[in-house]
């Protein structure tokens, strides 16, 4: 059966719920006129010819009624596609009661309206303060590196380390900040990706130094269609969280030996949990390790999954627990949410 036959078969047996109390009384009506004919003893022709133009009334009174039930179900359903642009093409009101549930659908979607609009002025509002501190801060930030940076020292050094943090929590702020409204910051273009990793790489160059982290990298002669800088920052996510979570050995940067245009990070760090895969990219889940590590905020992931949707891209994340990580992106773009 065809989804047109079984929306109108639906609409039929509603109309028959709705009109089950007339449908009994006109059939004991029709019941009584028949029983009152035949006590008087009327010809049974007569009876009969009444019955049937009594259905026939009926019939047509029916069918007239279903048309208009049907004709207003189709209103409905068109409107509450409608609903969250106006309430103009609500059916008119057959009857008193039917006016009252429009009176409140109205009041209600007047409310609602009413709430969005005081919700989106928070939230612009929230948006720009945060916007507004997360530049501000960059200021001290940097007077801050030009000071410990005077003078060499290995007190100096574990500070600069905890302040490059700093400055990674601040980017994931502005990065979430920016990330919903991505479209008026994102630039396509075919990019080298040998450049778009060595930005990434050579801003954790301290951090590779200081913990003894081999890097095993060699030139990529790769192009793809993508925004540069959105893709540098899910790197440095990446390699963030891999430098994080290896204590020794080394992280590999390659690229896929069958696809061309499948990025590999892989490191030799501690791994994740089988149990916290599945969860790995939802918003502010730690895992296992990010329970251990306390400082985990669980909104890497969460952006760079996001950040490479809007592109097109694929991320794919396999591990096990002390054999380390792999990090799979596919930077194939067949099409992008904003071309």
């Amino acid at each position: 059966m065809s989804y047109g036959k079984k929306t109108f078969l639906c609409i039929l047996i509603s109309y028959i719920k709705d009109h089950i109390k007339i449908i009994f009384i006109y059939s004991i009506f029709i019941m009584i006129f028949i029983a009152v004919f035949s006590l008087y003893s009327l010809k049974l022709e007569a009876i009969v010819y009444s019955f049937l133009l009594s259905c026939t009334v009926a019939i047509i009174f029916i069918v007239y009624d279903f048309i208009k039930y049907y004709k207003k179900h189709n209103q409905l359903y068109v409107l509450k596609k409608q609903i969250t642009i106006s309430l103009e093409k609500m059916p008119l009101a057959k009857n008193l009661i039917e006016k009252n549930y429009q009176n409140i659908l109205v009041e209600l979607y007047n409310n609602k309206i009413e709430m969005n609009s005081k919700a989106d002025m928070k939230r612009t509002e929230m948006m720009d303060y945060y916007n507004l501190w997360a530049h501000q801060i960059k200021t001290p930030i940097s007077a801050m590196r030009l000071l410990l940076q005077m003078e060499k020292s290995e007190g100096n050094k574990e500070l600069l380390a905890e302040l490059f943090k700093i400055e990674q929590y601040v980017e994931m702020v502005l990065g979430y900040l920016k990330i919903e409204n991505a479209s008026s910051d994102l630039v396509l273009k075919n990019c080298d990706l040998s450049k778009i990793i060595k930005q990434a790489v050579r801003k954790h160059a301290n951090t590779f130094i200081r913990k003894n982290i081999s890097l095993e990298f060699n030139e990529i002669n790769c192009t793809v269609l993508t925004d540069e800088k959105w893709l540098v920052f899910v790197i440095e996510q990446i390699l963030s969280n891999a430098l994080k979570y290896t204590n020794e050995g080394k992280i590999a940067i390659y690229m896929h030996k069958s696809n061309e245009k499948i990025l590999i990070i892989e490191d030799t760090g501690i791994g994740i949990a089988k149990e916290d895969l599945p969860r790995i990219f939802e918003n502010g889940y730690t895992g296992y390790n990010g329970r251990m590590d306390k400082k985990a905020t669980g909104i890497g992931l969460y952006l760079c999954k996001k950040i490479l949707n809007k592109l097109s891209h694929k991320i794919i994340i396999t591990s096990e627990i002390g054999g380390g990580t792999t990090v799979k992106i596919d930077l194939f773009s067949a099409k992008t949410m904003f071309e």
